[in-house]
């Protein structure tokens, strides 16, 4: 059964003390360079069309560009045409974090990864992509590293 984004919102702030969340720190700025740190540590957004994961095709695992957690599977990965990478679910629901953001004069629901808490991007739900979740998790490129699948 999938879980909706609200199902998880509440989840979320039903454990508001979240001591998993966060739990690896640094010195972000030195670790990361002036636009990943915008993005990931002050929740920016890269242009669309302009990462370099937002059309990319090959087999296996999107990570934390931060941290190095692994949050999704290139398998989750669909095209949109929005210009921003694109999955249908995290690879595996502890992964993510989800809050709802109000800026913009709208209401959004932000992921960010829970082992650094540093912003991912957004989810977005009931848009009629043809996906086993109806979910669309929008994803800035300078978020995610990948690591290619290897295969005997």
């Amino acid at each position: 059964m999938t879980t909706t984004v609200q199902q998880q919102i509440d989840k979320d702030i039903m454990n508001a003390e979240h001591p998993e969340v966060g739990k690896i720190v640094k010195d972000w700025k030195t670790v990361l360079r002036p636009e990943e740190y915008r993005i990931l540590r002050q929740g920016g957004t890269e242009r669309p069309f302009s990462g370099e994961y937002w059309n990319h095709t090959g087999e296996g695992i999107y990570s934390c560009k931060a941290c190095n957690t692994e949050l999704f599977r290139s398998t989750e990965k669909f095209e949109t045409h929005c210009g921003w990478p694109s999955f249908f679910s995290p690879l595996a629901e502890d992964r993510i974090r989800y809050i709802k953001d109000y800026s913009l004069g709208m209401v959004r629901v932000e992921v960010r990864c829970s082992a650094c808490d540093s912003h991912l991007g957004h989810v977005f739900e009931g848009e009629g992509y043809n996906t086993p979740t109806d979910q669309r998790y929008c994803i800035n490129s300078l978020c995610l590293s990948f690591t290619p699948t290897t295969t005997d």
